[in-house]
């Protein structure tokens, strides 16, 4: 909500030597956001409170990491079902369509294969918990200037959606917390 007021403010002094049509349209299009601010917040709500959550401690685990709150917990919580059901990390990593599948012939690589293999939902979930995570923690902005000077924004945030990744499955299966001073040892 602050940042909301904090925008609101922004435009009201930019358009302070406009037009009157700049204005009233500036104001119908703030009236818009708060009534759909209002109707978002009354739907996470019913969201949270008629979920089903037949694992209340993976979802406290899940909304541990910063960043992760009630619904995007709750998506990650539904899509991946049972952690159980991956052997290793890199099972999970390519059912949540985080990693490539490549092709090899006699050890020589012979390209990629399909990227649209696995849970295009937990891949987006995913990556918006590493969106959320950037925008949270200072240590993960200082890591994310590192990486870019290897890698495009994109690929940096492809990276830190896979290191997630292993972190969720890791939180999952030892029933641990998260926990940032590990989480950047790694």
């Amino acid at each position: 909500m602050e940042l909301h007021n904090q925008a609101v403010r922004k435009v009201v002094t930019l358009i302070s030597g406009q037009p009157l049509s700049a204005k009233k349209l500036v104001e119908c299009d703030l009236a818009l956001i708060d009534a759909l601010d209002a109707q978002i917040h009354d739907l996470e709500l019913h969201l949270v409170r008629t979920a089903k959550v037949d694992d209340p401690q993976a979802y406290a685990r899940l909304q541990s990491i910063s960043g992760v709150g009630k619904i995007l917990g709750l998506t990650l919580l539904y899509e991946i079902h049972d952690i159980a059901r991956f052997p290793e990390v890199g099972n999970f990593l390519s059912y949540a369509r985080l990693v490539r599948p490549g092709h090899e012939s006699a050890g020589k690589p012979q390209g990629f294969g399909n990227k649209k293999i696995g849970n295009a939902h937990l891949r987006w979930a995913l990556g918006e918990a590493a969106c959320l995570y950037l925008r949270c923690s200072a240590q993960a902005k200082r890591w994310q200037a590192r990486m870019h000077k290897k890698h495009a924004p994109g690929k940096t945030l492809g990276i830190l959606a896979a290191k997630l990744g292993r972190t969720v499955y890791h939180l999952l299966r030892t029933k641990t917390v998260f926990d940032e001073r590990r989480f950047f040892a790694s």
